[in-house]
């Protein structure tokens, strides 16, 4: 396979759109990124697993998939040589990043829609709270702005003049 092997999969998939990060093609759903081309010159396309998937893409195919150095490799960025990789494998695994990647959209808008459903209904009708929240976030803003702040945040990070 090829990169543009790689690009013309990923953009096959439902709501795929190509972006880029730091100077390199990625590919999103819901704005978010579920693959790279960041390591392209090397031969790979990168994936965004979880380490669950990743253990047993590499577990099935060594030869195919590796994890990315490092941290984003643990967490289960993973690395697709696509000289050794054919159609159905880069398929299925691009699939496999694509639909984990619209879960974690999902639960993230659904985590975003309760919290919001939660102050809503902490303050449904209830102006002293939304007042009391005013006047804190009023508090703050002055605290922030007097000569002593500014002289403690400038002590705390060696900002002398």
């Amino acid at each position: 396979m090829t990169v543009s092997d790689f690009r013309r999969i990923a953009l096959s998939l439902d709501g795929a759109e190509e972006g880029s990060h730091m100077g390199a093609a990625d590919f999103r759903v819901g704005g978010r990124i579920f693959a790279t081309l960041a390591a392209e010159r090397h031969g790979y396309g990168n994936l965004m697993l979880n380490p669950e998937q990743q253990a047993a893409f590499i577990a099935e195919q060594p030869d195919v998939f590796l994890p990315v150095a490092g941290t984003w490799g643990r967490n289960g960025a993973t690395h697709v040589r696509l000289a050794a990789a054919n159609e159905d494998i880069l398929r299925g695994a691009l699939h496999s990043a694509w639909k984990l990647r619209i879960a974690k959209n999902q639960s993230a808008r659904q985590g975003a829609i309760n919290a919001a459903k939660r102050r809503s209904a902490a303050c449904a009708g209830n102006q002293e709270v939304i007042q009391m929240d005013k006047l804190r976030k009023a508090e703050l803003r002055a605290r922030l702005t007097t000569p002593e702040m500014l002289e403690s945040v400038k002590r705390r990070y060696g900002l002398n003049d």
